[in-house]
């Protein structure tokens, strides 16, 4: 959701904001606003729109002068994209600044007991109930009005704050929603996310729930609602600066795209030893745990989601254990029959998705085992998992996923193996098959975007589309979900993904002349019927994109255009599959003028329910 950056030093703070603040734009672009003491007052300045329009009104920084400062870059929730509805909000007399990331979901009833006391409201946000409460309980001791504040604000916040009274500081507050502490020489930082502060220390500390940290210029200090003192280790951040830049690319997606077989190959090689897939040092369930397990839970969102579908395919046939997958925001509210011999397995590409986390911590209470599969190191759902094990993918900064999706397959298909071989339900013949394939797959997904002008070539003819509908077979199918998503996201065209075998169950009245349909058809099995349903289709004057694999030329004769990935074992084919289907839905945004790094009313981290 929404960006947080603070800085507090010896240099001029504007500039290091505004820096940061570039970089966590991918969480939030509705508007953006920064506040700095600059010896007398708390000096704010916002705008309603892309960061550019701030930078521009305080020309880069050099207008405001001051070496203590937060930041904000905000997706809406509760008020309508605004200057006066942009963070950073001030208490009534600017006494207190607060910049928030999150939702204070009791905030309409603390609202109206400031009101009924004389306190005057500017905006529409949830986030100037703290910055009033703040002041309102205000009794000389910052650290004691900002535990009390807490105390009475419910939901979920990161919150960065600055009093007059002490201006020498910057207050930040932890409970649910991530923020990391940056950890500088006569300087420290507060953040978001990693890539805010990379270019200024690779040190940092990351708050958990209900943590406040003190940062002065020389010091941080990190304590609990209590007031006692905790003590961290630092962690120090490896990723190298290119990696959270576009280097060159026009787009971050663009390059995420690109960076796939490097990513895939990061997240397997590191757990392949020899002739094995080895999760020991990883996973702490074993084998008599996995074997009393009855089933499965997948719990996700988004395209963490679509992963979850894939993997049901895949750990049903090959661990011959019923999986059920759920969307995270409807698993906790449908009262789900597990227990201990539940597997729940969570995916995230942040870790911090509000409503994934909200169903791990449901998961617990009935005492499932959870595994997590998760890119960010040290967040709250690998935290709080029996066992995490992370992608490595590297900073994903585009709105919409590519790389991240395919490094949680990748993790997918090392659990199938891994799990299989423990459960002795995969063959040794099939097993040598599945990893040797498994090792070639960065290889084929090089191939095909060694191809991808052609891709971009039928984007071109097809990118004035209304209404785009996706069909597959199985794991077809569970990809179309993520192909139609991806378009969906970035282009702002109306697209739908169907099992094509319900085609005659209705939705083939949505088919006319001319009506665009990528129709997949990778699975040798199951050729035929897509061939059937293809034609089916294409009758009723549709346009149809082919996507099946090499040698399977028949295709030709019932489609308008056909792409063709490598072949490898049917099991893996989605990991190649939605390579395409990510280069389509990019080039069709691009050729439209989309704003392809932060689509319209989506945020990268998703930190609210």
């Amino acid at each position: 959701m929404c960006g947080i950056v603070g800085y507090i030093g010896y240099e001029q703070a504007s500039p290091h904001l505004l820096r940061g603040l570039e970089k966590l734009e991918y969480r939030g672009y509705d508007s953006a606003g920064i506040c700095v003491y600059d010896g007398k007052i708390l000096d704010v300045f916002k705008s309603k729109g892309k960061l550019k329009i701030l930078s521009e009104m305080i020309h880069g920084g050099a207008d405001v002068k001051g070496t203590v400062g937060i930041g904000h870059t905000r997706w809406a929730t509760h008020g309508e994209p605004s200057d006066i509805n942009s963070h950073p909000h001030l208490s009534g007399s600017g006494k207190f600044a607060v910049v928030h990331n999150g939702i204070i979901e009791n905030y309409i009833k603390l609202k109206e007991h400031l009101m009924r006391r004389g306190v005057k409201f500017f905006s529409e946000t949830d986030t100037e109930v703290v910055a009033q409460l703040l002041e309102y309980y205000y009794n000389g001791n910052i650290i004691d009005t900002v535990i009390k504040v807490m105390s009475k604000v419910h939901g979920s916040y990161a919150l960065g704050i600055i009093c007059i009274d002490n201006p020498d500081q910057i207050i930040a507050v932890r409970k649910e929603s991530p923020l990391i502490i940056g950890l500088g020489k006569n300087e420290n930082y507060i953040a978001s996310d990693i890539p805010a502060i990379l270019a200024k220390t690779r040190d940092i500390y990351r708050l958990e729930n209900d943590e406040i940290a003190i940062l002065t210029r020389s010091d941080v200090r990190i304590i609990n609602t209590d007031k006692e003192e905790i003590k961290k280790e630092i962690q120090h951040i490896n990723w190298d600066i290119s990696a959270a830049e576009k280097g060159g690319y026009e787009h971050f997606m663009f390059k995420e795209i690109m960076e796939q077989p490097k990513a895939f190959r990061d997240t397997i090689n590191p757990r392949i030893r020899g002739d094995r897939v080895v999760l020991d040092d990883e996973i702490n369930l074993t084998p008599e745990q996995l074997k009393n397990f009855s089933k499965i839970c997948i719990v996700a969102c988004g395209s963490a989601y679509h992963v979850g579908v894939v993997a049901k395919y895949i750990f049903e046939q090959t661990l011959r254990i019923p999986v059920e997958v759920d969307i995270a925001s409807e698993f906790r509210y449908r009262n789900p029959i597990i227990d201990k011999k539940t597997l729940v397995i969570v995916i995230s590409q942040s870790g911090e998705t509000a409503d994934t986390l909200a169903a791990l911590r449901e998961s617990k209470k009935c005492g499932s085992y959870i595994i997590s599969i998760v890119n960010v190191v040290g967040s709250a759902i690998a935290n709080e998992s029996n066992d995490a094990i992370y992608t490595w993918a590297g900073p994903e900064i585009a709105v919409a996923t590519t790389k991240a999706y395919s490094t949680q397959l990748a993790v997918v298909y090392l659990l199938a193996l891994y799990f299989g071989d423990i459960l002795g339900t995969i063959s040794t013949m099939d097993y040598n098959k599945y990893l040797s394939e498994l090792r070639l797959i960065p290889d084929k997904i090089e191939q095909i975007l060694e191809n991808k002008e052609n891709i971009q070539y039928f984007a071109s003819q097809q990118f004035d589309n209304k209404d785009i509908f996706f069909i597959g077979r199985n794991l077809d199918y569970a990809l179309s979900l993520e192909g139609s998503l991806k378009l969906k996201e970035i282009s702002y065209i109306h697209s739908e993904a169907y099992a094509a075998g319900e085609l005659k169950h209705g939705t083939i009245s949505l088919i006319e002349k001319g009506t665009l349909v990528v129709a997949l058809a990778t699975q040798e099995d199951l050729f035929d019927k897509m061939i059937s349903n293809i034609v089916e289709v294409r009758t009723r004057g549709a346009v149809v994109l082919g996507l099946t694999c090499e040698e399977s030329t028949e295709i030709e004769k019932c489609t308008d255009f056909t792409f063709y990935i490598p072949k490898t074992c049917d099991l893996m084919l989605p990991s190649l599959a939605v390579i395409p289907l990510q280069l389509f839905a990019y080039y069709v945004a691009s050729l439209k003028g989309c704003d392809i790094d932060k689509p319209r009313n989506l945020a990268k981290s998703v930190t609210v329910e």
